[in-house]
């Protein structure tokens, strides 16, 4: 598979307020995530999965080191951290250290966990290795 190599971005599960979202807890939340992370394999992405802190510090430092070790085609960055206005900067600071470490870089947006494979299927179609 052509642009393959993708970094997915989520809210680590225990940096979550589970307040909001009364039908799930850490480790259901756990469980799904993992279950993407073998459903990319299978699907025949090259991912790193990043799941980062609720400081947006952290986060960036997180993001940045990734992106120092290896170049990705496309990231994905998950609705905990887009959605929830709380993490707006967090949101913000994570894709500018994106675009500001690879310019190229295409951005793609899931709704749950379960939509990950396909928000990347919608973003790496056409890309070149």
């Amino acid at each position: 598979m052509s642009g393959n190599h993708v970094l997915t971005i989520g809210l680590h599960p225990n940096a979550m307020d589970y307040s909001r979202f009364p039908d799930l807890d850490e480790a259901t939340l756990l469980a799904r995530v993992d279950a993407v992370d073998t459903s990319l394999r299978d699907a025949g992405f090259d991912a790193t999965s990043c799941r980062v802190s609720a400081s947006p510090d952290e986060a960036e430092g997180q993001v940045r080191q990734l992106l120092a070790e290896r170049s990705f085609d496309v990231a994905m960055i998950g609705a905990a951290v887009r959605a929830v206005p709380e993490h707006t900067l967090l949101f913000e600071r994570i894709v500018n250290t994106l675009i500001q470490a690879n310019p190229r870089i295409r951005l793609c947006f899931n709704t749950s966990p379960e939509t990950t494979v396909d928000a990347l299927r919608r973003s790496t179609t056409g890309l070149a290795s």
